[in-house]
């Protein structure tokens, strides 16, 4: 184990340009990244209307830099969410939070155009009642995959579930509750059983999940969800510390106000990962204190609560000194400056658009892309134009993004875009940077 962290720590130079939000098991693109794969929900009235497997060529030495240049649809909607490369990144994992579905896709037998290699259609089943496969996580042969709900009450309660890279179930672990806590420690009020992120640090044998909410919420139109009283209580307050190897949960952390994407430190001295509240606009720090024991903190504010900026997806910079954290309902992306990372400070902000959701960055931290959409039922309608769904890329000179290209997939009648994945053709021509 040791030799493995060694190993990853030399790989990972500046020389590197991959997401900083990657599992450590998996294999780094070496230089610039040829495609990015969007993983994108169809909307009625545009195109095909399914959800879709969209590939745009963001090399720029490429005569079809900034053009899509494959789109692979999966039949349906599905309520596209996440997507999770294997940890030889041979496969692109895709799942949907509305019929559990998940998608897996050859990426490289010809990274320019993915095709569908299998569908998991029994998520629900094989796990013992898992709804809404949310992330899906790569870990060394196999993927963690983080469900949202459970098929009794679709309410928040859920589990996380193993499978070989193959697509073949191996187990499942149920979040623990109160009453259930199998042998977990109840720090604080909460104790949920609600999920939505995992993250691994193999160094402190951890993986540290965080919580959102259940089939009923998600689902649910926003504005009527915000006006229900009850339905606004159905929202997770927890980060679970577990044991990585004996995938057992060991401590449960009260972060009230719905934790949602984990970001975890690189350096091998920084044993803490970063999280942002969706409902209580606060980043805050998951961290082992000086005796060993796992802790968490509010360590920054994100814009004004009162204003619901609804912060959503994070990504943390190569070095640990930066946090790039997108808030939904403002169009606006915020760098905060991390440097201590008990006192983050936000020290620049970019309007992206209507709406922004998920952000990338390389791995040099040079290149940024983000994506708008965030649920079918949640996503704003108006102002129809190039700024409510897109697909758009920054160049970032350490003072201010710059932009290089965008892409509206209304426009392109591809539908409404969701989470990005890298791909490049040197991972699969015997180039591949990792262990």
């Amino acid at each position: 184990m040791r030799l493995i962290l060694a190993l990853l720590f030399i790989l990972s130079s500046t020389t590197f340009a991959d997401e900083t939000c990657m599992s450590p098991y998996m294999a780094k693109i070496k230089g610039q990244e040829d495609f990015v794969y969007v993983w994108t929900l169809g909307m009625p009235g545009v195109g095909d209307e399914q959800d879709k497997l969209v590939t745009v060529d963001v090399n720029p030495a490429s005569e079809n830099f900034g053009k899509v240049v494959n789109s692979l649809s999966v039949g349906g909607r599905n309520e596209a969410h996440h997507t999770g490369l294997t940890d030889d990144r041979r496969y692109l994992w895709a799942s949907g939070l509305d019929t559990s579905k998940i998608f897996i896709f050859d990426v490289h037998t010809n990274p320019a155009k993915p095709t569908l290699s299998r569908t998991i259609s029994d998520f629900v089943a094989k796990s013992g009642g898992v709804v809404g496969p949310h992330t899906n996580y790569a870990l060394p042969g196999r993927m963690m995959v983080t469900g949202l709900s459970n098929n009794r009450d679709h309410g928040g309660r859920t589990a996380m579930v193993e499978y070989t890279n193959a697509g073949d179930y191996v187990a499942t672990y149920w979040m623990p509750t109160a009453d259930k806590l199998q042998g977990a420690v109840q720090s604080g009020k909460f104790a949920d059983g609600f999920g939505y992120d995992v993250r691994a640090l193999p160094r402190r044998n951890v993986m540290v999940s965080s919580s959102f909410t259940g089939w009923n919420n998600y689902m649910m139109n926003l504005g009527t969800l915000m006006g229900d009283a009850e339905a606004m209580k159905a929202f997770g307050n927890t980060v679970v510390i577990w044991d990585l190897h004996a995938r057992q949960p060991r401590k449960i952390l009260d972060v009230p106000g719905s934790p949602l994407e984990i970001r975890c430190a690189w350096n091998k001295e920084n044993n803490y990962c970063f999280t942002t509240t969706a409902l209580t606009s606060k980043i805050w720090l998951i961290y082992e204190d000086d005796e060993g024991e796992w802790q968490a903190k509010d360590v920054g504010d994100i814009g004004e609560a009162s204003k619901v900026p609804l912060p959503v997806d994070i990504s943390i910079s190569n070095d640990d000194q930066q946090l790039w954290v997108n808030t939904w309902n403002d169009g606006l992306t915020r760098l905060y400056d991390i440097s201590d990372p008990f006192n983050a400070r936000q020290v620049y902000s970019k309007k992206i658009g209507e709406q922004v959701n998920m952000v990338s960055q390389s791995w040099d931290g040079k290149r940024v892309y983000y994506t708008s959409s965030l649920l079918a039922n949640w996503d704003k309608q108006e102002p129809k134009g190039p700024d409510l769904q897109y697909l758009k890329l920054y160049s970032y000179d350490g003072d201010k993004l710059e932009p290089s290209f965008s892409i509206d997939f209304v426009a392109e009648k591809l539908g409404a875009p969701h989470q990005m994945r890298f791909g490049a053709y040197s991972l699969y021509q015997g180039k591949v940077a990792g262990i």
